[in-house]
């Protein structure tokens, strides 16, 4: 694979974790170009999620289907020195994994009880395979059996103290922080994927990170199963994730 000076970052995520607030904070620096899901069309061409999916059919007509494609893509060179892709970690379906070898990897996690009353409402009865959080240990493993270490970061800690888990994230990529990762204008973005109008209205709605709420809504009882399904992977991964440090404590 050919070799240059691009730092690639994939933020591998599920669903409704902030992964766009992320993808929005990167798209603030200068030196970063962000790419939103390119492997969305590849995952919903390969799977039964593009019968239930909103604006399935608009995103396998405005994408490219095919994987090996995609990622060609991706190894691509670029004007800005960052390259940023936002990804879900379930779209990594049945692909040659050997170009994560040029890329850094973070893994975005949050707290199934969060997560899945949002998600309910466009995805109405969601399975293990729609939220990605066993797929989260599986590539973590992967990742560190190859020595590429991933950093695990949980929403919850980066919505609460968004300066300083960035700002650490940053030190882990041995790339300068940016302030203005911290803020960005109310609205969408030219890097929005057409299912924007499904997914991205919070985000649209919003100039930065927002804290997390307080109280939660009562979960519906056809979302408990799934949810003590999900609650010891999201266990294992919020023990592997980035803690502040006693510096940026300071």
């Amino acid at each position: 694979m050919k070799k240059d000076n691009i730092k690639r970052i994939c933020l591998w995520s599920g669903p409704r974790n902030i992964s766009t607030a992320f993808m929005y904070a990167f798209a603030q620096r200068e030196d970063t170009l962000v790419v939103d899901e390119p492997l969305y069309a590849h995952y919903l061409s390969q799977t039964t999620a593009k019968e239930y999916h909103p604006g399935a059919e608009e995103v396998l007509n405005s994408m490219e289907n095919d994987g090996k494609k995609v990622i060609e893509f991706m190894m691509g060179i670029y004007d800005k020195p960052i390259v940023f892709f936002k990804q879900m970690t379930h779209h990594l379906l049945d692909l040659d994994r050997s170009f994560m070898k040029s890329c850094m990897h973070i893994i975005l996690t949050r707290d199934p009880r969060d997560m899945l009353p949002s998600f309910a409402k466009e995805i109405e009865n969601p399975s293990m395979k729609d939220l990605g959080y066993s797929d989260h240990i599986e590539l973590i493993t992967y990742l560190n059996k190859i020595n590429l270490n991933p950093i695990v970061i949980d929403a919850k800690k980066l919505l609460e103290n968004p300066k300083n888990i960035l700002n650490q994230l940053c030190e882990l990529l041995h790339i300068p922080f940016d302030e203005n990762m911290l803020k960005w204008k109310r609205g969408g973005r030219p890097e929005d994927g057409v299912w924007a109008k499904y997914w991205y209205k919070n985000i649209h709605n919003s100039s930065g990170f927002k804290k997390p709420k307080e109280y939660r809504d009562p979960l519906p009882n056809k979302l408990q199963p799934i949810l003590v399904t999900c609650t010891p992977y999201y266990q294992q991964l919020t023990q592997l994730s980035i803690e502040l440090t006693h510096e940026l404590r300071k």
